[in-house]
């Protein structure tokens, strides 16, 4: 390894940095104060988010780079007219009307999330039902470890509307309806906070044709 790779420049950044105060969130790399809002990475082998600041998170934007880290990107996307139909999402068995889907490096497979009252939940996910979904060449932008598939059912019968979303995003959605679930079917705060959520989702979002 080189003095000049980012494991050597994150190491040099903690050497200089002083010791974390109790006060206020820090970058879980260098210790520096952050933002509440704030960007994050992914420490792929862990399958772990870290909150970090700005200077750690650039160490971590090339995608082609093999790292043990790898930077969130801030990008939405929305796929009208994807591949993925009623019956589609009905063969993927998904128990609630939302998941998230992304390609585990670790794994080297898709895999399938879904949020509930004990938060993000793992779906066995069918690999021929997937390969159905897959076919649609806008899976292949999704980002390895560090961006997903949104998928939320339509009502009433229809197609199920798809986003290409940055992880961190599924992940804060998940824990904050975990905070708010009462009851079955989560109450009304809940499903208040979904519909807020999808809502800014869209708003961010570019589409992306096929």
């Amino acid at each position: 390894m080189t003095t000049s790779s980012p494991t050597a420049v994150l190491a040099r950044i903690r050497a200089t940095r002083p010791a974390p105060q109790p006060d206020g969130e820090r970058c879980e790399m260098c210790a520096e104060t952050i933002a509440e809002e704030h960007q994050h990475v992914v420490d792929v082998g862990a399958r772990e988010l870290m909150c970090v600041c700005r200077g750690c998170y650039l160490l971590f934007t090339d995608s082609h780079a093999a790292l043990r880290y790898r930077a969130v990107p801030d990008r939405y996307l929305s796929f009208p007219d994807f591949a993925l139909g009623r019956s589609e999402w009905e063969a993927l068995q998904i128990p609630v009307g939302c998941a998230f889907f992304f390609h585990n490096s670790a794994l080297d497979r898709t895999v399938a999330f879904y949020p509930g009252p004990a938060g993000a939940t793992e779906s066995d996910l069918d690999m021929a039902a997937w390969a159905t979904v897959s076919r649609d060449p806008r899976v292949g932008l999704l980002a390895d470890d560090v961006e997903a598939l949104l998928v939320r059912a339509g009502d009433n019968g229809e197609a199920p509307h798809c986003w290409l979303v940055p992880i961190d995003a599924c992940y804060g959605f998940v824990g904050g309806l975990r905070m708010l679930w009462r009851g079955f079917d989560g109450g009304t705060q809940a499903r208040d906070f979904i519909d807020a959520f999808f809502t800014k989702v869209a708003e961010r979002s570019v589409a992306q044709l096929p």
